[in-house]
């Protein structure tokens, strides 16, 4: 089967089109032909390394959201985990929890988030918190290929009606935004929300699962093209970030006292932004990295208006059910910047290095 892999850290060029042989799920495996998959941005962090995630060896396969068809089903299990969960490069046997298995030809969307089953935090349901998690197409085999394993308990069937195009999109942006946003944040109706990078696929969620809160929605963009994209999804302020004060904009649409939850998971460019926009007491969920890792603030300022300063971890398995049943049964959408062939993966990924996109990227086998 062909994968698109890297053997080294750089640019869009390492990634290289391969032939590998075709994997047979094992206990508790299935095998997943892959109809589509959707980029996110830690497969262009991981590409330019050093990896961010435990357990990363090269060489990667990449591709954390993927759709498509059982075409092999491994036989049932003892349900105990393999000792190494990044063992061959792909998720490990035994893994339990999630979704019931299903036949050869079910259509189905994949968690990447493959916890071990059985240490004490996956025993009490807080599998988010596994110390020996694997995460598919991050620290294991991913999507850029024609088949991937994945363990039985990690594939949801797709409904007839839902495109497995659109199902690919959903799993990475909306369970992030869900979690850091209703579980985290705590977003309340009324409450006023800035959502930082309204043309990126997290926010493209936020916004929507914000406004079905209730809550009125200030986002930005980086452009006056995306302002229509934005509004389109239900925002109801949108910032132009590179020619406009977010501050001032959010305070002038509160009447002065800002926001009371700001969603970051671009870093240290919107930290401080993010962090003056608050009103007394407001909460700031942060959750991603994608202009550094550190950033800088006034501490007599975040301690004298008491803000709360939250870091999003990482999801349990019965939120990423609880989403995909509320996503499936709601008018939520996931637009679509572009497709690309599977050998064109290094051109979607300098697609979404040109953050020209609006919307997902998706790879196509």
């Amino acid at each position: 089967m062909k994968v698109v892999l890297h053997r080294t850290h750089g640019g869009p060029d390492v990634l290289q089109v391969a032939d590998v042989p075709m994997p047979d799920p094992g206990a508790d495996e299935v095998l997943v032909r892959v109809e589509a998959c959707g980029l996110n941005h830690l497969d262009v962090l991981q590409r330019r390394g050093p990896s961010l995630i435990p357990g990363f060896t090269l060489p990667h396969v990449s591709g954390m959201d993927i759709a498509g068809t059982i075409a092999a089903v491994g036989p049932a299990g003892d349900g105990r985990p393999d000792t190494d969960p990044a063992s061959n490069g792909h998720a490990g046997k035994g893994r339990t929890g999630g979704a019931s298995p299903l036949a050869e030809g079910a259509r189905v969307v994949v968690n990447p988030a493959v916890p071990c089953g059985n240490c004490a935090d996956c025993v009490a349901g807080a599998d988010g918190r596994c110390a020996t998690a694997g995460v598919i197409g991050a620290n294991l085999a991913g999507g850029y290929a024609e088949y991937v394993l994945v363990p039985t308990a990690n594939v949801h069937q797709v409904p007839d009606e839902v495109d497995l195009v659109d199902a690919a999109v959903v799993p990475t942006i909306w369970m992030t935004a869900w979690h850091a946003l209703v579980e985290i944040g705590k977003v309340r109706l009324g409450e006023t929300v800035l959502i930082h990078a309204a043309g990126s696929g997290v926010s493209t969620a936020l916004i929507q699962l914000a406004k079905a809160a209730g809550a009125r929605v200030v986002t930005t963009v980086g452009s006056d093209a995306k302002t229509e994209y934005a509004r389109g999804l239900g925002a109801d302020v949108v910032v132009n970030s590179t020619t406009e004060d977010v501050v001032a904009a959010v305070r002038e649409v509160t009447g002065g006292r800002g926001a009371d939850l700001v969603l970051d998971h671009v870093g240290p460019a919107t930290w401080n932004t993010g962090v003056y926009s608050l009103a007394p007491r407001g909460r700031l969920v942060f959750f991603g990295n994608t202009t550094g890792n550190r950033a800088e603030f006034d501490l007599v300022y975040a301690y004298h208006f008491g803000l709360q300063l939250l870091g999003s971890d990482p999801y349990d398995r019965r939120e990423f059910a609880a989403m995909l049943d509320a996503y499936w049964a709601s008018t939520f959408r996931t637009p679509i910047d572009s497709e690309f062939p599977l050998v064109d993966a290094a051109a979607a990924q300098e697609r979404m290095e040109s953050r020209r996109a609006t919307g997902k990227i998706v790879l196509r086998p």
